[in-house]
């Protein structure tokens, strides 16, 4: 049976099935009409702080004339508490302005009307320092050189810590991944979760329980001492990397309130113990033009229905298109620096350590995933799958494109989201451009790729390991890698040099450029244990 537009499933958006249109059709008049049949009592605006959390502005609704006036002209907020230590008092009123498309119905308040808002300045432009407009304008310059557009999915790793019950069906430490009931105990929060995500974002994936798990948490912080832990990921669909950092925002702020309504706590923390996977928030992208994925070098298959099995040797190297290698030089390039804004707290550098899922080396590969840039398997010349396993079945399946993505590992969960997937498509601006490499001197983007492609386990070729180059081990460290390459942000207007100098401020403030050698050298076994636990749990929520 043919899947037509009209279809409506469980999980669809409740206000594209009202109004009969897709979100990025919705208009004022819609949403008027929305608040008026469903009796909604209030507006809730919601923009993202420099803190990287959600915050919200109620407004009542007394009558049509007062909710048309605050959808179209939006309201003020004060940017200096929104965006402290970065600007002024004396010039920090913004504008904060609904999109109408990113509408939804709050699942958490029965009487809202929600937005996400955009700051707009005193002069009614985008205001230049708020991390989601930084983003905004590095992908219209990625779009204007490149004649590109950057999509983006995320991968949302989080513990969700509950009070324990008698241990029935415990699973082992580090033996959580893909786990079910009665193993895994957090199943219908989790689905509680993704149904609210997805009618909100349309965007979700899939969801499973993820290898870290810990039946007790030992920490001096009372919040999550004593609790059982469960390491969770919710994966999103490719989305423009705009649309991206919105619902990864949104879908933290709804794990959070989904958990606590639970009693539990919801962390993104880096680390919550020593042995115990941490939490990435690794960030898979592709490339396209007019809509579709230029990614591979060839893929004959896209748009067939039958099976097509691949007789192709080659790695990574030879699969991907040059567009896509591009952006892997531009990655690569930029990679040390990235860890400013998404590697953000002292717990993030316990994380990237050797010998684990987790980068310390700038190089990729296919599959291997403890390089820094992954290719996954992408259904490369590979259709129709299911007939292997189903013969019976002869009914025909056309996909209209690649499924080719690379994948960035080493962000985790204290990752500015804006900031980091500007920086981002700021890398993927520069593959395209025509500067030289510096972090191998004199190579170009194409030359990089080539030169920083690697095969198999890494550790185990040790000429390998002394040329590929490091990525920072603390925050001190990145926040000074990122003063030095300032001038890759900062160009062409997109980065405010006033966000960089306070990024950079922040992880100086971390003061941890000795931590990994003071904790392994200076501290005898229980000590290091006590103070690796403080350094992990005094970050639970920072993003």
């Amino acid at each position: 049976m043919a899947v037509t537009k009209s279809d409506s499933y469980a999980l669809s958006n409740p206000l594209s099935s009202l109004l009969q249109k897709p979100p990025h059709d919705f208009t004022r008049a819609d949403m008027l009409r929305v608040i008026a049949e469903r009796g909604l009592e209030r507006i809730t605006f919601h923009y993202t702080a420099l803190d990287g959390k959600l915050k919200e502005l109620r407004i009542p609704v007394a009558d049509a004339a007062q909710a048309e006036s605050v959808l179209a002209e939006g309201e003020r907020a004060d940017g200096s508490s929104l965006f402290k230590g970065m600007v002024d008092p004396a010039v920090s009123d913004l504008y904060i302005v609904p999109v109408y498309k990113t509408a939804f119905l709050n699942p958490f308040d029965d009487a809202s009307l929600d937005f996400i808002c955009r700051y707009l300045s005193k002069d009614g432009e985008l205001a230049s320092f708020p991390p989601d407009n930084i983003l905004a304008r590095a992908s219209e310059l990625f779009r204007k050189n490149a004649g590109l557009e950057l999509r983006a999915l995320g991968e949302l790793e989080f513990f969700l810590l509950t009070e324990p019950k008698p241990g029935l069906f415990l699973p082992q430490k580090q033996q959580g991944y893909h786990g079910s009931a009665p193993f895994i105990k957090s199943g219908p929060v989790l689905n509680e979760m993704v149904r609210h995500i997805t009618r909100i974002t349309g965007a979700v994936k899939y969801a499973h329980s993820e290898v870290g798990f810990l039946d007790r948490i030992q920490s001096e912080n009372a919040e999550i001492d004593g609790r059982r832990a469960e390491q969770l990921e919710i994966e999103f669909l490719p989305r423009p990397i705009t649309e991206m950092a919105d619902d990864l925002i949104v879908a933290r702020w709804i794990i959070r309130n989904v958990a606590a309504q639970h009693g539990c706590v919801a962390t993104f923390a880096p680390k919550i113990e020593e042995g115990v996977a941490g939490n990435g928030l690794h960030v898979h992208m592709e490339l396209a033009r007019d809509g579709r994925s230029v990614m591979t070098a060839a893929d004959d298959s896209v748009g067939r229905a039958d099976l097509v099995v691949a007789n192709n040797p080659v790695g990574a190297a030879g699969r991907l298109s040059d567009e896509a290698k591009r952006l892997v030089g531009g990655l690569l390039e930029y990679a040390g620096s990235l860890t400013a804004f998404g590697n953000t707290v002292s717990a993030a550098y316990l994380r990237l350590v050797p010998h684990q899922e987790a980068p310390t080396r700038i190089c990729w590969s296919d599959f291997n995933r403890s390089v820094l840039i992954r290719v996954p398997l992408g259904w490369n010349n590979l259709l129709g799958l299911s007939r292997k396993v189903n013969p019976q079945d002869q009914q025909g399946f056309a996909r209209t494109e690649s499924r080719q993505t690379v994948e960035l590992r080493s962000p985790d969960g204290s990752a500015s989201v804006h900031l980091l997937l500007a920086g981002l498509v700021m890398a993927a601006d520069w593959g395209f451009g025509n500067a030289k490499s510096t972090l191998v001197a004199g190579k170009t983007p194409l030359e990089l790729a080539e030169y920083l492609y690697v095969k198999g386990n890494i550790f185990d070729d040790k000429e390998l390991l002394k040329r590929l180059p490091e990525l920072p081990t603390s925050c001190v460290e990145s926040g000074r890698l990122l003063l030095q390459r300032r001038a890759l942000y900062e160009r062409d207007g997109i980065f405010p040099a006033s966000v960089i100098d306070f990024a950079a401020k922040m992880l100086e403030a971390e003061k941890d450029e000795f931590m990994n050698q003071s904790l392994v050298i200076d501290l005898p076994v229980d000590q290091r244990l006590i103070a690796t636990r403080k350094i992990m749990h005094k970050d639970l929520h920072r993003n």
